[in-house]
């Protein structure tokens, strides 16, 4: 990897300074995007010593210590109490890491957890990392895609109540999100011909139409023109049934149509070892399984697994990429 990921520490409140702090020992080139004084007192806090370097793109790190681009804080944050003040903050590190990416500074991005609703009580809409980025890259349709215990799940429909799902999922909009699904697959997995397991909506898959039309009328017709086209997609497969090992064994990854009908399943299988994964932007993303975890913060017993895995993810994303382009 030519170029260093960029970290964001996230909540400034949460475990995410915490998560920051144990990345020192790596030996990945990383560049945590956080206020600098944010951790050096959580690391007091914590009774920790990390030796932390300052960050230019001239000298990106330094072996044994915690490369740090330092963003300052609003108002000092102390762990487990929220303050609308920082969430500007908060903004202002993913806003730099993706200045980062888009000029090549940094090979991708992995976020620690924000925490939503203290940006919104701060008088800024925000519903989310991955409509954050989508919006400021100008990306008119992302992907989010999680990935653990052997599986990669994507979904159709993110952060929406039930009762609009099946009015959201159209031919276009499944259409899209199938396309990006393959083309990251093979850019940045390296897999040069997805087998792709889409879910139904309705329970057996509708049934025939007794239990719905949406198999019919929607997806079955998108299926069939991408298998035209030489996708390896599935018909609309039960859900309850999708997830049976021996059938994960004969795909690359599941696109399911809501929130929860994919992730239960796979935050049973890797929780807190997941990674969140947002296909479709310019750059590389990953991050967190999982949210602040306020009551955790300050305490030391904040698990580092996914933000691991999540930098693992991005490294062999970025590989993959870097293959492609070569």
């Amino acid at each position: 990897m030519l170029q260093p990921l960029a970290i964001t520490a996230g909540e400034p409140a949460g475990i995410g300074p915490d998560l920051c702090l144990q990345l020192a020992r790596q030996a990945v080139p990383l560049v945590v995007i956080a206020d600098k004084a944010l951790l050096q007192q959580r690391a007091a806090q914590l009774g920790i010593a990390v030796p932390l370097h300052d960050y230019t793109p001239a000298a990106p790190g330094a072996a044994g210590k915690l490369s740090v681009l330092h963003v300052p804080l609003v108002r000092p944050a102390q762990a487990g109490k929220l303050d609308s003040a920082n969430a500007p903050y908060v903004l202002e590190t993913l806003r730099r890491a993706m200045q980062g990416c888009l000029s090549g500074e940094f090979a991708g991005i992995v976020t620690a957890p924000v925490h939503k609703g203290v940006i919104n009580d701060a008088g800024i809409p925000f519903t989310g990392h991955t409509e954050y980025l989508a919006e400021q890259t100008n990306t008119p349709l992302v992907v989010m895609m999680l990935a653990g215990g052997g599986m990669r799940v994507a979904l159709a429909t993110t952060h929406l109540p039930l009762r609009e799902v099946a009015d959201a999922i159209t031919q276009p909009l499944l259409e899209s999100i199938l396309r990006i699904l393959q083309h990251d697959l093979q850019r940045r997995f390296g897999i040069a011909k997805p087998r792709i397991f889409v879910a139904g909506l309705n329970p057996h898959a509708g049934e025939g139409g007794h239990l719905g039309r949406e198999e019919i009328e929607v997806m079955i017709p998108v299926l069939d023109k991408l298998r035209a086209e030489g996708f390896n997609v599935s018909a609309p497969i039960p859900a309850d049934t999708l997830f049976a090992a021996h059938r994960l064994k004969e795909c690359d990854a599941v696109l399911t149509m809501y929130h929860d009908q994919g992730l239960p399943v796979l935050k049973h299988a890797s929780f807190g070892e997941g990674v969140n994964i947002t296909l479709g932007l310019p750059f590389i993303r990953t991050s967190v399984d999982h949210g602040t975890a306020l009551e955790l913060a300050g305490t030391g017993k904040a698990n580092v697994g996914s933000l691991l895995e999540a930098i693992k993810v991005a490294i062999e994303m970025a590989e993959h990429e870097h293959q492609h382009q070569n």
